[in-house]
């Protein structure tokens, strides 16, 4: 930095201005200095910026997943925002029960960052009380935990929207596949996405049948195990609601090894507008995903300088109908 300075005919005060983007600096400058500075293939050092900054310029990112579509996406627009400032992002992969305890048990160590962000990640009483030990600002981004700001959305209005479009379509005997995450513990399911379910089919008087619901774990083979016993009912469903797509397509699979046909014999909708919903012409109910990623990570960069944000972000919905959902046949 002494020879930038030198060699700009700048003091050092101003080249630091220049370099780091602070305010304060003539245009004519600033340009100078950094044109001085690409000469010379010099960069500013991150150690050095966060010891005289008194910040490390890092956030960690708490994950269940990494595969998983919704997941994946998610990260996506949290680190396109947080790289475009400057920070660097610590992954936390909390895959089982095993991570989980690991990553609660060394927290009070894991002070080296400026935030947290919580990716569709809740936390028991006794885990958000370890999450404060850090002493550093907390996000949820894809659903709502403890008290912290949260971006996400409203999975009962996602659902209603789902299992409305069946009632209209003239569905009465809708069935229902929930999903479970086996390894996230206090979060069996989505619970908005099962009270809109019972809540809708009430509304429009249709009472709720039991055999009608199937719980399973999350993913495709799983929603083709639901649909195998859903099918293998008296009376079938006409239409089967699922918890996300991976789910719906795993029953379309089955619904079709049976010889039957989608939705000419069965309608299906599922949530999320995975990119293979597109692909399938499944019908769904669109959730904006790298969205609430990019929502999330400027609620953060807002909570590190110190301004007011908005706690609490609900992204809207939107119903996709393609070529899974028809009316039922008379």
């Amino acid at each position: 930095m002494t020879d930038i300075a030198r060699l700009a005919g700048v003091s050092m005060a101003t080249t630091s201005r220049a370099l780091n983007n602070a305010p304060g600096v003539a245009a004519a400058t600033r340009e100078r200095v950094l044109a001085v500075a690409a000469q010379l293939s010099y960069v500013v050092s991150p150690e050095a910026s966060r010891l005289s900054g008194g910040s490390t310029r890092r956030v960690a990112l708490v994950v269940p997943h990494i595969s998983r579509w919704f997941f994946a996406t998610l990260l996506e627009g949290l680190e396109a925002v947080l790289r475009d400032a400057d920070l660097d992002v610590l992954l936390y992969h909390v895959g089982d029960a095993k991570d989980r305890r690991d990553f609660f048990d060394r927290l009070p160590a894991r002070r080296k960052v400026d935030a947290l962000i919580t990716l569709a990640f809740p936390v028991t009483e006794l885990e958000r009380q370890r999450l404060e030990l850090m002493g550093v600002s907390i996000v949820a981004a894809g659903g709502q935990i403890a008290a912290y700001p949260y971006v996400c959305i409203d999975d009962e209005a996602a659902a209603r929207q789902a299992v409305n479009h069946l009632i209209f379509l003239g569905h009465r005997r809708i069935a229902m596949i929930a999903a479970v995450d086996p390894d996230q513990l206090g979060w069996p399911t989505r619970p908005g996405r099962s009270q809109a379910y019972t809540s809708a089919l009430r509304d429009a008087g249709i009472a709720v049948d039991d055999d009608l619901i199937v719980t399973v774990d999350w993913g495709g083979t799983e929603g083709a195990d639901a649909m195998g016993q859903l099918l293998g009912l008296r009376e079938p469903p006409t239409a089967v609601f699922a918890h996300s797509d991976e789910v719906a397509l795993g029953a379309i699979r089955t619904i079709r090894r049976a010889g039957l046909r989608v939705p000419e014999d069965v309608s299906v909708i599922g949530i999320d507008d995975h990119p293979l919903a597109e692909l399938t012409d499944l019908s769904t109910v669109r959730q904006p995903v790298y969205q609430q990623g990019v929502l999330a990570a400027r609620m953060v960069l807002g909570l590190l300088r110190g301004e007011e944000v908005e706690r609490a972000i609900t992204v809207p919905t939107q119903l996709v109908i393609r070529r899974s959902t028809a009316p039922p046949r008379r």
